[in-house]
């Protein structure tokens, strides 16, 4: 699945195959569970996240053909992060997983921390 038509962030889960469908959940429930105060929608045909008010995307997360993406949108968040990403398969504004198994959740976590404690501009 690359884009999804899903309406809502549970059916997107739903139409997930199943040995992907929990290690997306767990992403969502770290998303909102970590970003306090940002509302969840489908942007783009996947799950994302924005501050209340705010227009930007800030986190998004979706299944691709070969990887799980996350979507994090906050440059000096990655920037923040570097060390950290280092070793990881990155693009521009994404973390890559190949497979279910090598999210890292708790890179994840402190990801989405810094990024609701990010002011943005």
């Amino acid at each position: 699945m690359v884009t999804s038509k899903a309406t809502g962030v549970d059916d997107y889960l739903a139409e997930l195959p199943e040995t992907r469908r929990e290690a997306l959940t767990a992403i969502r429930d770290l998303c909102r569970r970590e970003l306090p105060g940002y509302e969840e929608a489908m942007e783009y045909g996947m799950p994302a996240y924005r501050r209340r008010g705010e227009r930007e995307v800030a986190v998004a997360f979706a299944s691709q053909k070969r990887y799980i993406s996350v979507y994090l949108l906050h440059p000096r968040v990655r920037e923040a992060f570097a060390d950290r990403l280092a070793g990881h398969d990155t693009g521009k504004g994404c973390l890559r997983f190949s497979r279910p198994e090598k999210v890292d959740t708790a890179l994840l976590r402190d990801l989405l921390r810094a990024v609701a404690a990010d002011p943005g501009d």
